[in-house]
């Protein structure tokens, strides 16, 4: 029998291997945040409320430069902007839902839920999605503790390759998806483009790829829709 707990339960077992590879990029964050001269309470409430891996790291490292809330503020909206086009595709799945379960899931939205709330052999459940998204939301704080704790003792902790977790996080969520062309398309194209900037050394890089891997998946399904 289906009920709110076996989903829960469901959903947080699902979850595990990606929360498993996290957890290095948690440590990271709060080692990072503890180098940086944030206090360990300051590290802790940005893992509480921002909840956003590399926007998290980012923001670390415009704070340490001294940037202005306004220029942290706007880069932190345009590095998670991809959060717009996941509730998009979640919109007729959770448009029925009370405005609790609205925003609490969207609070709790990252790639790796929005990647197995939506599998294709899975109808959406609300208590799957929350079981996998508070299990995971608990994992990154706890991580995030773990490295400040860490960082406090540890020298360079956050020197130690510990950022490779963010490249085999994002490569265990891709590889499944790459079913068609057209997102075969997206993703070569996404990687090209990326490489090529952060070569150059362009800061809106991480933006321009993107753009120009949809674009090239949008052209691509359509050609093959055409034909």
């Amino acid at each position: 029998m289906i009920t709110p707990r076996t989903e829960i339960i469901r959903g947080t077992v699902d979850m595990i291997p990606l929360i498993v590879a996290v957890i290095p990029w948690g440590i990271l964050v709060g080692a990072y945040g503890i180098e940086s001269g944030l206090t360990g309470i300051e590290t802790q409430a940005l893992s509480l409320t921002v909840f956003a891996g590399t926007s998290q790291l980012v923001a670390i490292g415009m704070l340490e430069s001294g940037a202005g809330f306004a220029s942290i503020l706007i880069t932190t909206l345009l590095i998670t902007s991809r959060h717009l086009l996941y509730s998009m595709a979640m919109r007729n799945d959770i448009k029925d839902l009370p405005f609790r379960w609205r925003s609490s899931l969207g609070f709790l939205l990252t790639d790796e839920l929005f990647v197995n709330a939506q599998r294709e052999d899975l109808s959406f459940n609300r208590w799957y999605a929350l079981g996998g998204g508070f299990s995971f939301y608990l994992a990154w704080n706890l991580a995030t503790l773990c490295g400040i704790v860490a960082g406090a003792f540890i020298p360079d902790l956050s020197q130690m390759g510990l950022d490779f977790a963010v490249v085999a996080t994002f490569i265990a969520i891709v590889v499944p998806m790459v079913k068609s062309s057209s997102v075969l398309a997206c993703v070569l194209v996404s990687t090209v483009v990326s490489i090529y900037c952060t070569v150059q050394g362009y800061q809106m890089g991480l933006l321009i790829s993107i753009a120009a891997g949809m674009t090239t998946g949008y052209y691509t399904y359509q050609l093959r829709r055409r034909k």
